[in-house]
């Protein structure tokens, strides 16, 4: 059997009238794109996406149930909004490819990391509206995290649009465009250091005699809802922390570990390593 095609909800976008193009639907923008129509923000005929090759693009739009191809200027020429989904060093050659297609009242979002809107916006030649995005890969389930940041042409409706857009999948922030690489070495790079974390909490639970899938339950939803505490009741964590622990209890003891053990210093470095590392992708 074949795969089967996203289901998307039969009442009228959210954003209708407003053809997408997804320029590079790998895997951030393969995301992306499935959550806008599972969400309902674009119907499946608004949505243009391109890749690499040719029976890849045929398996995905079977798939998803939309234009799926490999000509990124068509795909342009038929959007009004156009996502960059491709990887930063290959961001000068699309921007020359659907130069043809651009126009000052067209909107370009980019989540290629490191790549700034200046750049773009040299590179397309004229005043165009360029966001920069960072979002990540929880977007998937609507759990996503992203910064946005917006180039010198941007008018407060492609703002709008851009925020409504990421919203639709997950939290958004504004920033400065000098902190997007922090954004990427942060909340980008950042689930895979909670992968890390709820893996080695799962491993500690086996050690002391949980099942496995028992411990990976626990920790994962342990993770979520602490998560969700700092989000939800906007304390700042060193407050939910100290809640936790009660004098002479398990929760000190387990903490003096953590302290004696680096983690704090790890994971600030690591943030800081991905941050450093973010600002070298562009030059590829």
């Amino acid at each position: 059997m074949g795969e089967i095609a996203v289901g998307v909800p039969e009442t009228p976008a959210q954003l209708p009238n407003l053809g997408v193009a997804v320029l590079g639907a790998g895997k951030m923008g393969g995301i992306l794109l499935q959550a806008f129509l599972k969400q309902n923000l674009f119907a499946p005929d608004q949505i243009h996406a391109t890749v690499a090759h040719a029976e890849r693009a045929l398996a995905l739009s079977t798939q998803w149930g939309v234009d799926v191809g490999t000509d990124n200027l068509e795909a342009a020429r038929r959007s009004e909004l156009i996502l960059l989904g491709v990887k930063p060093f290959q961001v000068p050659e699309l921007i020359a490819q659907i130069k043809p297609a651009l126009t000052p009242e067209k909107t370009i979002v980019s989540f290629a990391a490191s790549v700034k809107t200046g750049a773009i916006e040299e590179a397309a030649g004229m005043g165009i509206g360029v966001i920069r995005a960072m979002p990540n890969t929880p977007s998937a389930l609507g759990a996503g995290a992203a910064g946005l940041c917006k180039g010198r042409f941007v008018k407060p409706a492609q703002m709008e649009l851009a925020q409504r857009i990421f919203e639709t999948v997950g939290r958004t922030v504004i920033v400065d465009e000098k902190h997007m690489d922090a954004v990427t070495g942060l909340s980008a790079s950042g689930p895979a250091y909670i992968y890390i974390i709820i893996e080695a909490l799962a491993e500690a639970g086996v050690k002391v005699g949980l099942p496995r899938d028992t411990a990976t339950q626990l920790a994962a939803q342990t993770v979520f809802g602490a998560g969700k505490m700092v989000l939800e009741t906007g304390y700042h964590p060193a407050l939910l922390k100290d809640a936790v622990t009660t004098p002479a209890g398990c929760t000190i003891d387990g903490i003096l570990e953590l302290e004696e053990g680096g983690l704090r210093v790890t994971l600030i470095k690591a943030v800081m390593r991905a941050t450093e590392r973010a600002k070298q992708l562009a030059a590829g």
